[in-house]
C-alpha cells in the first residue's frame, strides 16, 4: 500500500508540475489536468491515511501532516478557482513546498 501512494503522488506531483508551469506561463490550464491532479493526490492521501491507521505504531507522521495542509491549500485554490478568482502566487508555492517536502519525508520512511 505505500508503494502505490508513492506512485499515486509521483503522479500527482506530474501533473502538479504541469499545471504549476502553464499558471507561470500564463496559459489556461486543462480541467482534466487539474481534476487529475486532485483525484491521484486525494487517493493518495486516503491510502496514507488508510496504512496509518492499520499501523499506528509505525506510520510516516510527518508526511502524512505536510500531505494534509497541502491538500487543504489545493482544496482552497480548487474552490477559488471554481468561483472564478485566482489564487496568491505564494499559496500555490507554498502548496508544491509542502507537498514535496511531504513526498521527500515519505520516501525516507519507505525506504529507511
Amino acid at each position: 500500500m505505500l508503494y502505490a501512494c508513492i506512485a499515486l503522488f509521483a503522479l500527482a506531483a506530474v501533473a502538479g508540475l504541469t499545471i504549476l508551469t502553464s499558471w507561470l506561463k500564463k496559459k489556461n490550464v486543462s480541467r482534466t489536468v487539474i481534476y487529475t491532479h486532485g483525484l491521484l493526490a486525494a487517493t493518495a492521501l486516503v491510502l496514507l491515511a488508510v496504512f496509518a491507521w492499520n499501523n499506528p505504531e509505525s506510520f510516516p507522521k510527518y508526511s502524512l501532516i505536510l500531505f494534509i495542509i497541502a491538500a487543504l491549500g489545493g482544496f482552497y485554490m480548487f474552490f477559488r478557482d471554481m468561483r472564478g478568482k485566482s489564487s496568491p502566487m505564494a499559496l500555490a508555492g507554498l502548496h508544491a513546498f509542502l507537498a514535496v517536502a511531504g513526498f521527500v519525508f515519505l520516501l525516507i520512511f519507505a525506504f529507511s
